[in-house]
Parts: structure tokens; sequence; C-alpha cells
């Protein structure tokens, strides 16, 4: 969109070259002023507010191209800020499609883009009416001052001709008295010809001001046009050649339909998104288990590993045990046998010695 900052300095260099051509002329207009001031001072005043509003007609303009642009840049934000006046329909009837919308693009029916056009259209033709009126009344009062000078001027004439005495014979007396009749008629053709002039010159402005405010309307609404069909969904008007086009219920019917059909199509496609994400889910969960199924097919393998290293060490071990056991029955055997010899040496020394005794004691 294009901001009108354009035909508002146009305008403005204008409205310079108008005050400069005024400035310069200021001694002529304030005596053409001084005629008629009353009526002259109107003029003024209507040409004062016709350019104020023609300015305000251009500059209303820049809201409108900022909520537009915010809208094609985010429809939630555009929807949640204060919609501005010439748009305010449009802004009704897109916020809610725009919120159901959810980020798709936005898509009209062909009669939802002529009715917010057109009712735009009547926006601006309604604002430029009284910019139009305006220029009519300066014209009208130009032409009103015009007629009562004349008035002025036709009467005074009358007087002056109906207060001559030619009887008298004396002609200077007659020239001056003519003379001094004049000043009245005189007076209204200024009266005549000044409001003429301030009428028309200030329409002459204000028809300048209010062609290029149209022209920066006109723009307005031919990129909105612009922006509007790219996003508009043409349908046919008619069943085939020759027929009767379709009807106003068949065609809302055929459009909700395809809403319908729109929004199934953003259900499926949540649904595709959401079943990618399952598989990706899917995926990485049987990567995980491939991985952790590799991490204790590692664990088994090394346990297994370090259950061969224990039975070897064990069997080791016990038949270090049953050497030993076997060298210690060997050898508590051979004590045995070793004990039982010294003890029957003993014995017998002993049964000796107890022999010996005896026989010594015998008689």
């Amino acid at each position: 969109m294009t901001r009108p900052n354009t035909y508002l300095i146009r305008m403005l260099l204008f409205l310079a070259v108008v005050l400069g051509v005024t400035i310069l002329l200021a001694d002529r207009l304030l005596t053409a002023f001084a005629n008629n001031p009353p009526l002259n001072g109107f003029i003024g005043a209507v040409l004062l507010a016709g350019i104020v509003w023609n300015l305000h007609q251009v500059l209303r303009l820049n809201p409108e191209v900022r909520w537009i642009e915010l809208f094609r840049i985010s429809p939630e934000r555009a929807a949640a800020a204060p919609a501005p006046s010439l748009l305010a329909p449009m802004a009704n009837m897109l916020a809610p499609r725009a919120a159901a919308s959810e980020g798709k693009r936005l898509t009209l029916s062909a009669a939802t883009t002529r009715g917010m056009l057109d009712s735009l259209a009547s926006r601006l033709d309604e604002s430029r009416e009284l910019s139009r009126y305006t220029t009519g009344l300066l014209i009208f009062l130009g032409l009103l001052g015009t007629f009562w000078g004349l008035l002025l001027t036709v009467g005074s004439v009358s007087d002056v001709i109906g207060s001559l005495s030619v009887g008298s014979g004396d002609i200077n007396a007659m020239f001056e008295q003519l003379k001094s009749g004049l000043s009245r008629p005189l007076h209204g053709m200024g009266t005549a010809f000044s409001s003429s002039m301030f009428g028309l010159s200030g329409a002459l402005v204000l028809g300048f001001l209010d062609l290029t405010a149209g022209q920066a309307q006109n723009r307005f609404f031919n990129e909105l046009e612009e922006w509007l069909a790219g996003v508009t969904r043409v349908g046919s008007g008619a069943l085939g050649d020759g027929e009767a086009p379709i009807p106003v219920y068949v065609q809302a019917l055929l459009e909700q339909t395809a809403e319908n059909m729109e929004a199934l199509q953003r259900i499926i496609g949540r649904g595709e998104e959401g079943r990618q994400a399952a598989n990706q889910a899917v995926v990485a969960l049987t990567e995980k288990l491939t991985s952790l199924s590799d991490t204790l097919r590692g664990t088994q393998q090394a346990l297994a590993r370090l259950a061969e290293r224990e039975d070897a060490g064990t069997s080791q071990l016990l038949r270090a045990i049953d050497t030993t056991l076997q060298r210690m029955n060997l050898e508590l055997a051979a004590n045995q046998t070793q004990t039982a010899a010294d003890l029957r040496q003993d014995l017998r020394l002993l049964a000796r010695t107890i022999a010996a005794r005896a026989e010594e004691r015998a008689p």
C-alpha cells in the first residue's frame, strides 16, 4: 500500500504558490475586499473550511493504510487494534475470518469482496460530497455577489438618471451631479466583480485540492482492490452458456460448502502433521530401544565373560583346596601311624619295666 504523502505534499506546494500570489497582490486584493467585506469575508471562511476539509480527506487515509499493512503482516494484531473509520465494515468482516483461518491463507468470495469495495466506495464518495458542495458554494456566493452588485448598480444608475436636472441649462453642474451620482453604481460594480473574483478563485483552489484528494482516494481504493483480488476466490456466476444464473441461496450454500471443505482440509492437514509427529516419535523410540538392546547385549556378553572368568578361577581354587586336603590327609595318616608306632614302643618299654620290677620283688 502507498501512503498518500505524495498527494499531501502536492497540495501543500499548491497552497504555498497561492499564498505567494496572494501576498504579491495583497494591496489590490484588500481594495477589492473592501467593496463588500461581509460577503467576501464569508467567501474566505468557506474557502478556509474547504482547504482544511480536503487536507483532512488525505490525512485520514494514513490510518487506513497502516491498518491494512498491519493486517497483511499479522491479522491477529490487526483484529485487536482499533478499526479505522473508512474500513470499519471491512475490519468487522475480516476479523472473524482471520481468527478462524489460524494462520492459513485468507480467502474471500467474490460477493464478499464486491460488498466491501462498494461500502468503501460509498464512504469515499460521501466524504467528497462536502468538498464538492463547498466548491459549488463558492461559485454560488460569487454569482450571488455579482447579481447583488448588478442590482445595486442598476438601482444606483436609475437614481442618478432620475436626479439629473437638465432644464437648468448648467452643463458643468449637471456633470458634477453625474460624477457624484456614479460613485454608487461603481461601488455596486466593485461588489459584483470582487465577489465573483473571490468566489471563482476560491472555487479554483478547492477544485484543485478536491482533484488531488480524489486521486489519493482513488489510488488507495485501487491498491486495496488489487490486494483483495489476490485473496478472492472467483466462482462461476452461471451454470453454462445461455442458462440462468445460480440463485443466491445456492451460491451461499456453495460458498459455505467451500469454507467447510477448507476447514476439513485444515483438519486433515493437522491430522497428517500429528501422524508424522507420531511416526517420528515411534522411530525415535525404536532407535532408543535398539540402542538399549545393544547395550543389554553388550552387558550380557560382559557378564558371560565375567562368569567364565569366575568359573575358571573357582575351579582352580577348588583343585588347590582338594590338593591341600589330600596332602593334609596323607600327613595326618602318616602322623597317626608314627604316633601309633611310638605308642606301641612306649607300651613295650613300659611292660618290660613293669616285668623287671616284678621279678625284682619276687623272693
